[in-house]
């Protein structure tokens, strides 16, 4: 099994993400392709588009963290006495 430089997957994920590749090729186009090209094609979308999804998911985290403190902080400021 060769790794990309960004693979956020363990072994059983990688597993099935290889066998939805095989099964959709079989289903969707009409073509068989084998566990390396499966594998090959998967390694290659990792590459490709691998670090761009995980960072924008941390970019949303982040957001929705700001989000929470800065609800946190008018929180807290509601709590003052007049």
């Amino acid at each position: 099994m060769t790794k990309t430089n960004f693979d956020g997957l363990n072994q059983e994920q990688r597993r099935g993400a290889i066998d939805k590749i095989i099964s959709f090729f079989a289903e969707e186009r009409d073509e068989e392709i084998g566990v390396i090209a499966a594998e090959q094609l998967l390694d290659f979308f990792l590459d490709e588009i691998g670090k761009s999804v995980y960072n924008n998911g941390i970019d949303a985290t982040g957001a929705t963290i700001k989000e929470q403190h800065e609800n946190l902080l008018m929180n807290i400021e509601a709590l003052k006495r007049q």
